[in-house]
């Protein structure tokens, strides 16, 4: 093993609402990386001091944490300062994606399709923005802007529904941020790489019980069908992927990640709807699923994303 590899630590847990999907995805990241006889070992942030990194000697973090102080450019931050190479986006990339809006705007600005959105802070402005959706013949998705996994979402079909949806959301984060909710096929894509050599991974169908995609959904019954290959047609499929390697590289992120995508059942149009870059490694999760259908094991996936692990910045030495 390269000197970047001399010493492991794989990051899961943390502080975030995603602290238990978190667990999962790195004990299984844990196990593979020691199956492969990398000298990895388990390091969760919100229990062990991050200074121990590097008073511990360890030479490369992989990041198996989720939502925020771990996806969001806090934990890449102190690698920075540590000078610890870590896998997955740097500090600024990290801090865009998990913010929806900011992804959104960098979306737009870029000219890539995105459903339309309101950020919302009552429910009074919830149900303003239920009606300006609603006129343009659409239902209303309400989340929170810094969280994954389906956390604080729901799908508001009536009126009625939006004080409640607003506090779903808002309890996460302080405020909401309304969607219109594109009817049609939904799917994700996986890139892997950075800059010119980041490649997409084979499309996955979602096929949701009601098409309710929600946190229980994904982690811990066996109702949603992923289709891979997805079924879609060819044409569709490589749009789609184009499409998430612009948004990917929109915002410079690199290693790896994830986007999630919905196809206007109508006019068969894509719109991105999120970018995750620290997908989940669970046996539920969707890279390791594209990965397998692009022939690559989840040990061997694993092993690719670490030997990614860069940091933002070299450090300048002043001898």
């Amino acid at each position: 093993m390269s000197g970047l590899l001399n010493k492991v630590a794989v990051l899961f847990g943390g502080a975030s609402a995603e602290r238990e999907v978190s667990l999962m995805s790195g004990a299984a990241v844990l196990k593979a990386l020691q199956a492969q006889c990398v000298n990895a070992h388990a390091f969760d942030p919100s229990v062990q001091d991050m200074g121990d990194l590097k008073r511990q000697g360890f030479t490369a973090a992989h990041i198996a944490l989720h939502g925020r102080f771990g996806e969001d450019g806090t934990v890449q931050g102190a690698l920075e300062l540590l000078g610890i190479p870590y896998t997955g986006s740097g500090v600024m990339a990290s801090a865009i994606a998990i913010d929806k809006r900011m992804t959104k705007r960098i979306w737009e600005a870029a000219g890539l399709a995105t459903p339309a959105w309101r950020l919302t802070k009552n429910a009074l402005e919830t149900e303003a923005a239920f009606e300006f959706f609603k006129a343009g013949g659409h239902n209303m998705i309400v989340k929170p802007t810094l969280e994954g996994s389906s956390l604080g979402l729901t799908r508001v079909i009536s009126k009625a529904q939006c004080a409640a949806a607003f506090e779903a959301a808002s309890a996460l984060d302080g405020q909401a941020l309304c969607e219109a909710w594109i009817e049609g096929d939904e799917v994700t894509c996986a890139v892997i790489g950075s800059g010119a050599d980041a490649k997409a991974l084979p499309l996955i169908r979602i096929a949701a019980p009601d098409g309710n995609y929600d946190f229980q959904n994904k982690y811990y019954t066996d109702d949603v069908k992923y289709h891979v290959p997805s079924g879609l047609p060819m044409h569709e499929e490589e749009a789609i992927q184009s499409l998430v390697l612009q948004a990917f590289q929109s915002i410079d992120c690199r290693g790896w990640a994830r986007a999630d995508v919905m196809i206007d059942a109508k006019t068969r149009k894509p719109y991105l709807l999120e970018i995750n870059t620290s997908p989940g490694m669970t046996s539920h999760s969707l890279v390791p699923m594209a990965a397998k259908a692009a022939g690559i094991s989840f040990e061997a996936l694993c092993l690719q994303i670490l030997q990614s692990a860069k940091l933002d910045h070299a450090k300048v030495s002043h001898a």
